[in-house]
């Protein structure tokens, strides 16, 4: 049996293709990381949005003291677990007492403490650490969870990276940072599609801060990615099928 295509079963077929490739362009444009960064040669930028983390309420400092006559300061005074800044942004240390600690550095409140110190210890060196440092990723990544960080300088991406990446189906143009600081919650869109990330001040991350990431429509009526590969298989044996009646009513 010859089957005869007419033009209008044709033209019907050459446009669902050309819509399917239209809008698999569209969905990839929205995929790459910092688009707008140049790539075909070397470039030098400086950083200069970066800032220390500052000391916050109900932070937990792990504080280590060294000197020349280390008896002065007691093992059994000090905290294994830690300092806790109470809500009056101090801390209670031994020898001291209680002493600010709210809205200073880590590497200020070393020097403080220090000088503190000097009138009961030889050279005292000091060492100050966020203990409870951590950020969480929600939503649309490959492990969402809160993750501890050992140090003080996170940034987005890393923060990203410690979570697996993004889903396939996750919104990268629209990534949503919030973060809590003296008493009020900031919520900040982010784009991941541009460089202009790396100059935001919101690029590196504080104590407590949480990334959620949006799934796009695909994801929240599918649940998975394979609803989109079934959809578009489906389609396309409809397609045919149509194609096929259409050509032998018309024989």
């Amino acid at each position: 049996m010859n089957i005869n295509i007419n033009h209008r079963t044709l033209l019907l077929f050459v446009s669902s293709v050309i819509l399917f490739a239209a809008s698999s362009c569209n969905s990839y444009k929205n995929i790459p990381y910092f688009q707008n960064v140049n790539r075909s040669n070397t470039v030098n930028e400086k950083i200069d949005n970066y800032s220390p983390i500052t000391i916050q309420k109900q932070d937990i400092l792990g504080i280590t003291v060294t000197s020349l006559n280390p008896d002065a300061w007691k093992d059994d005074s000090v905290k294994p677990n830690g300092y806790l800044v109470d809500m009056n942004g101090n801390i209670q240390l031994p020898l001291v007492g209680s002493m600010k600690a709210e809205g200073f550095t880590t590497n200020d409140l070393q020097q403080q403490i220090a000088a503190k110190l000097a009138t009961y210890l030889k050279e005292p060196s000091v060492n100050v650490r966020i203990m409870n440092f951590k950020i969480s990723v929600i939503g649309d990544v490959a492990h969402p969870n809160v993750y501890p960080i050992q140090n003080e300088r996170v940034t987005i991406p890393e923060a990203l990276g410690l979570a697996g990446d993004l889903n396939i189906t996750g919104i990268r143009n629209n990534v949503l940072l919030i973060r809590e600081i003296n008493g009020n919650r900031q919520y900040v869109n982010i784009d991941l599609t541009s460089a202009d990330l790396f100059k935001s001040p919101y690029y590196y991350l504080k104590n407590n801060d949480v990334i959620y990431v949006q799934p796009d429509k695909t994801k929240s009526n599918s649940g998975d990615r394979s609803y989109r590969t079934i959809s578009l298989l489906l389609g396309a044996l409809s397609l045919v099928a149509t194609i096929v009646l259409t050509a032998v009513v018309n024989k």
